[in-house]
């Protein structure tokens, strides 16, 4: 299950989401929280919409079908992070990836300030998992971005500190380092941090990384892995995703996710 927002240029949110659910062979339904009006320029207008009917949406979906994971992305505005978050409580055995999307590549506003507060507390309350990029992590945390693995490690503490604040001592956080010089992805989890090895892919064709690591992540929790394979996968599905992807359009194009 995907809860994002709607990309008309389909690199990421919810379309972005059911293609790599459909590549890693799990079947995706979507509920949007947004429209935006974007292309591979860049974001041009975010639309919140009515969270009522983003609740109703994911009521009647789960009235009908059982979720194995649900991956939360954008999710635009304070009311609607409040009302997803809230309808959440209900699914307590599903597994939550939380990808907290904040601003957008091009520098968009894609969460309000209150939205991120809700983030802050309900959200790491209720998330089994959580995939932050550098610049999501100091947003997060309240610091600066980590210039190497050292601060990364920090600031990931700090994130989990506050999450078991929140009553959540078990969540797992996954730092992903695509926008670093190495794209290494830190796990921590139970205490302990593993990182992850990245590979520079040189490729215009980034837009949609975040969203599409962590539906890669959720698809893989649903089949399954454990969680330092169902990270190492989702990373590497990724990776390949970067490699084969083909220009499309004047700016950031979307990845391959039926490479």
């Amino acid at each position: 299950m995907s809860i994002a927002g709607y990309d008309p240029s389909a690199g990421a949110g919810v379309l972005a989401d059911l293609k790599t659910f459909a590549a890693l062979g799990v079947y995706g339904m979507a509920s949007i929280t947004a429209l935006t009006i974007q292309s591979t320029l860049g974001v041009r207008k975010v639309i919140g919409l009515d969270p009522g009917t983003v609740v109703e949406t994911l009521e009647c979906l789960a009235q009908d079908v059982r979720f194995d994971a649900i991956k939360v992305g954008m999710l635009g505005t304070e009311a609607v992070a409040a009302a997803v978050i809230a309808w959440l409580e209900g699914q307590k055995s599903v597994p939550v990836v939380l990808d907290p999307l904040i601003k957008s590549s091009s520098g968009k506003d894609l969460l309000d300030a209150r939205g991120c507060e809700i983030l802050r507390r309900a959200g790491l309350a209720r998330a089994n998992w959580i995939t932050p990029n550098l610049a999501e992590l100091a947003a997060l945390t309240g610091g600066l971005v980590p210039a190497n693995s050292e601060e990364t490690e920090k600031a990931a503490q700090k994130l989990h500190r506050m999450a078991a604040d929140c009553g959540n001592s078990a969540l797992k956080i996954v730092v992903t380092g695509g926008h670093a010089k190495t794209p290494d992805d830190l796990l921590l989890v139970d205490g302990t941090f593993r990182w992850f090895p990245g590979e520079w892919v040189q490729t215009t064709s980034t837009h949609g990384t975040g969203c599409t690591f962590s539906s890669a992540l959720a698809a893989r929790i649903a089949l399954g892995d454990k969680a330092w394979q169902a990270v190492e996968r989702a990373k590497s599905y990724v990776t390949e995703a970067l490699r084969h992807a083909y220009p499309i359009g004047a700016g950031n194009g979307p990845l391959n996710h039926f490479w």
